[in-house]
């Protein structure tokens, strides 16, 4: 079978993980609850927040769902099932170990609800409950978890039907190709949203979070469904993206008029959760169209960050909340802060990356990284 090699993709992949950077340093000064906070809260921000929240993960699991279909084209079911626990369960259980751990205490140190060194939290209680009454979680890693269980839970369809030309597939290549033909997708993501998520919360832990489990399984399951159509999507995408553009800044221009100025109410939740996943799901498509049309071609840069982006993202968190801890109750302004959490963030997961990661190939699989031909300087 011949290689297939989206680059596009790829960037879409890098992007992304480098806007949740930006996002967890906005968390650091927005209203919302966060592991460690700023003295100054700046509630302007949010409004970007709240645009960039609703789309950066499920574009996520799209990603990840394609990527699936490409990588089910040269391994058998055991083989890709094999090596997503290697490459998500290994580096969840060294996160929740080593990485995870000195959140939770800078969390502790900042609420008053532990005191003493880090090393006395690690060894008597860093590992004692679950979080949040307990000490023991995954936190941001939380993405781990799930892509592994979506992928156990959905191969066996996957494998099928990239096996077969079914019914199903050649019903939505023919679907896509209408005019809005990609909206059919907002469908269940709307029942989703108008059924589920008023009863659960969003909790990242798995056994109790109904509403995000089902939301992301779906996305992960669309993005292989729309790779299974072929050059179709691609084709069909490109006509698409200026009218995904203007649905998705008239949709989340719509969110925010609600947001401001209606109450709460049964008919204002129907027609919000129809805005938001009508929102989320143009902005995907825009997403997908633009990196398609400019981005989808190799360079070293890409090569470099897309190896690279996996330890950064198990990474990151911890030493944003680290540094955060030290210069939360400074009296600097918006810009010193961001610009030392920002750069700190980035620096110190580069220097991690490129100086010990990079150096030492035992610890390659416990951050994800696959085998590489290319030799470290």
């Amino acid at each position: 079978m011949e290689k297939v090699r989206r680059y596009d993709l790829d960037w879409l992949r890098v992007t992304v993980f480098g806007l949740l950077i930006f996002y967890h340093v906005g968390m650091f000064f927005v209203p919302w609850g966060w592991h460690v906070k700023n003295n100054v809260i700046y509630d302007w921000l949010r409004w970007p927040m709240l645009f960039l929240n609703q789309w950066r993960l499920p574009i996520l699991f799209v990603i990840s769902g394609m990527g699936t279909y490409y990588a089910l084209g040269k391994r058998n079911i055991w083989q890709f099932n094999l090596e997503r626990y290697l490459r998500l369960g290994i580096p969840l259980a060294v996160g929740m170990l080593l990485i995870v751990p000195p959140q939770v205490y800078f969390e502790r140190l900042a609420n008053g609800q532990f005191e003493g060194s880090y090393w006395t939290y690690f060894t008597t209680v860093a590992f004692e409950g679950i979080y949040p009454d307990g000490n023991l979680s995954w936190h941001h890693l939380w993405f781990l978890p799930y892509l592994f269980i979506f992928s156990l839970l959905l191969s066996p369809l996957f494998v099928y039907l990239r096996k077969h030309r079914t019914k199903f597939v050649a019903w939505v290549t023919k679907t896509i190709q209408k005019t809005w033909g990609f909206y059919v997708f907002v469908i269940p993501l709307y029942f989703v949203e108008v059924l589920i998520e008023p009863f659960f919360d969003v909790t990242h832990a798995l056994v109790d979070d109904w509403f995000n489990f089902t939301f992301s399984i779906i996305l992960f399951f669309y993005g292989f469904l729309l790779i299974s159509t072929g050059e179709v999507f691609w084709k069909v995408l490109d006509q698409t993206k200026s009218k995904a553009l203007t649905l998705g800044i008239l949709a989340f221009s719509g969110q925010v008029f609600i947001w401001l100025f209606l109450e709460d109410g049964l008919i204002v939740h129907i027609v919000e959760a129809f805005l938001k996943v009508t929102n989320i799901w143009s902005w995907i498509l825009v997403l997908f169209a633009y990196a398609a049309k400019f981005l989808n071609r190799p360079s070293n840069q890409l090569a470099y960050a897309n190896r690279a982006v996996y330890p950064f993202y198990i990474l990151h968190q911890t030493i944003t909340v680290a540094l955060g801890y030290y210069i939360m109750h400074l009296n600097w302004g918006f810009f010193a802060k961001t610009s030392v959490l920002v750069l700190g963030t980035f620096g110190l997961s580069w220097l991690i990356y490129d100086f010990i990661i990079l150096k030492i190939p035992p610890l390659h699989p416990l951050f994800g990284l696959k085998r590489s031909t290319v030799k470290p300087k």
